[in-house]
């Protein structure tokens, strides 16, 4: 007779000195992203720069032992282009700069963190500071020239974090940019699943959660999958700012299967709950 695997041996919390070698490690990658940021870059053109983020962020990924899974394509032109996202953790920004590197769009309290922000800020984080109403549209102005000289941009909407098996309706206040320099949107829908499949909350950094207890939550997984799927790009020059907004909200619902959200209010108003990792206004 042969021995079956345990089948619930996936979902068992990583040992403790796993945990601890992945904390080291990561400690150590993110001490290596600094000095590549701080004395590197400056010597770099953009494209090269940008692999090595995508790069670094990869192997971040697979310290952590998180896979992605691409489902849809990148559009080909590659610049002028607004990803917009829903939001569930602080590894979404890895995820993503995993894929395509971008320049997000953050509040700007990320930019104090300790060597986080830093690292952050040196690879091209536009910040925006929430509590001034005006500074949307200073930052919407640097983000119209970036996206006008063929950057690839990025919003989690949503203005905060949810744990993933929800979504809150995306504010418009920072889809002008895209309208403005007539490039596309693109939906992007984020979804982490455990080893057994089923939807994963291990990595979520919402509610009174703090990036710590997110961080133990990730190293306890033995094992994690995130899913972005892409939909289409929607041209920015055919719709009004709002009808755009809505239309990419719409299509990141529908890739998560999720409903259509009861809207009260405009969605462009109105302060996040809890602010997210990079976030509108």
């Amino acid at each position: 007779m042969t021995n079956r695997p345990d089948s619930t041996s996936a979902l068992r919390p990583t040992p403790a000195h796993v945990r601890a070698w992945r904390a080291a490690r990561v400690t150590v990658h993110l001490f290596e992203g600094l000095a590549t940021t701080t004395l590197v870059f400056p010597m770099l053109r953009p494209p090269a720069r940008r692999r090595l983020i995508r790069r670094w962020s990869g192997r971040l990924l697979r310290m952590l032992a998180v896979e992605a899974r691409v489902f849809g394509e990148l559009p080909s032109a590659g610049g002028n282009l607004l990803v917009v996202s829903n939001h569930v953790s602080w590894l979404d920004i890895f995820v993503l700069h995993s894929v395509q590197p971008v320049r997000f769009i953050a509040k700007s309290d990320l930019a104090r963190w300790p060597l986080a922000g830093r690292l952050i800020r040196d690879t091209g984080t536009l910040f925006v500071e929430r509590e001034r109403r005006r500074d949307t549209h200073r930052v919407n102005r640097q983000a119209a020239d970036a996206l006008a000289s063929g950057d690839v941009v990025a919003v989690f909407p949503e203005g905060t974090t949810t744990d993933g098996t929800t979504m809150l309706p995306f504010k418009s206040s920072l889809l002008q940019p895209i309208v403005d320099a007539a490039g596309h949107v693109l939906p992007v829908a984020i979804r982490y699943r455990a080893a057994d499949g089923t939807v994963s909350t291990a990595p979520a950094y919402d509610g009174a959660k703090s990036i710590a207890d997110s961080f133990r939550a990730i190293v306890r997984e033995r094992r994690l999958v995130v899913e972005l799927h892409l939909a289409a790009p929607l041209p920015a020059s055919a719709m009004h700012r709002r009808e755009l907004t809505q239309a990419a909200e719409t299509a990141v619902r529908d890739a998560l299967g999720l409903p259509a959200a009861e809207r009260g209010t405009d969605p462009a108003a109105g302060p996040a709950t809890r602010p997210g990792v990079g976030a509108a206004t």
